[in-house]
């Protein structure tokens, strides 16, 4: 049996993994919460953005997380293919269930069918990627601990939409995504913890693109959307911050301007109903009540 390394990296893998889950988190549930003020194809859109970052967090978090693991005895390749299908994936799975929460009435059922499938995307990317793995010799998995990663998964992806079906303000956001891409991580790692490895050694090149050749440009250029995605949802005003500013624009309108000194006697520019609520009116407009 090999030996697993699971952080040839010392902290740097694990760290920088959960720094992507959280990043993932984050943008997700603020992309969740801008939806949730909008209607039409603004809320279709905002959910898009959603699931995708949601799904490339959880994607980049996973191989980041790859980069330290190793196992003596062996090289590790990855099948490019299977990789690209476990992050698009991850993205249809994860939107599933967060368009159910989207769309639905009954928020209780949307918030458990929400949970469930985006749970299970967490779980599917990342067994699917483990999938992907190519060494010399056979991969088995620990049936319960498989179970309990899967747990994980569904019961961190709950919170997070109950966080944003409930939770509107940017630092709770904040705290939520730092707990889902904790929870996030531990799946990742509980699902690792369940894999063993039977070393074969062979003489034959195995296929496949290695970490360095394919992950690792692929998980840049996955952070890199995500960070910039999050500067454009950063600088996009929510739906309260609008009508605020609707608010404070008509509360700051222009005055309206007294131009009755040069227009004709007993007349305004808005004419005498204007001039009547002003209480400019004159001698010749009194009512017969009013006159001596």
């Amino acid at each position: 049996m090999g030996h697993l390394d699971h952080a040839t990296f010392g902290w740097l893998t694990p760290a920088l993994s959960y720094a992507m889950a959280c990043i993932g988190a984050a943008l997700g549930l603020s992309c969740t919460v801008r939806a949730l003020d909008t209607t039409g194809r603004s809320r279709r859109n905002w959910l898009i953005t959603a699931a995708s970052a949601i799904g490339s967090g959880i994607w980049t978090m996973h191989f980041v997380a790859m980069l330290g693991f190793g196992v003596t005895g062996t090289d590790i390749r990855y099948d490019v293919p299977l990789t690209l299908l476990s992050l698009l994936g991850a993205m249809v799975v994860v939107g599933g269930g967060v368009f159910a929460v989207g769309y639905s009435r009954d928020r209780t059922r949307a918030l458990l069918l929400g949970g469930f499938g985006t749970g299970l995307g967490v779980a599917s990317m990342h067994y699917l990627g483990m999938a992907a793995l190519r060494l010399h010799g056979t991969i088995h998995y620990d049936p319960l601990r498989v179970a309990l990663s899967v747990a994980i998964a569904v019961v961190a992806a709950t919170a997070a939409l109950w966080a944003a079906l409930n939770i509107k303000s940017p630092r709770a956001v904040a705290l939520a995504s730092l707990v889902m891409g904790a929870a996030v991580s531990s799946m990742h790692y509980t699902g690792m913890l369940a894999v063993s490895v039977h070393v074969a050694p062979s003489g034959m090149e195995l296929s496949g693109a290695t970490t360095m050749q394919f992950i690792f440009p692929l998980a840049v250029g996955l952070g890199s959307y995500l960070f910039l995605t999050s500067a454009f949802v950063a600088l996009s005003p929510t739906a309260r911050e609008r009508a605020a500013y609707v608010f404070a624009e008509r509360a700051a309108g222009p005055a309206e301007p007294d131009s009755s000194a040069a227009a004709p006697h007993g007349f305004t520019e808005r004419g005498p109903v204007f001039r009547a609520r002003r209480g400019d009116v004159s001698d010749h407009d009194a009512s017969p009540a009013t006159t001596p």
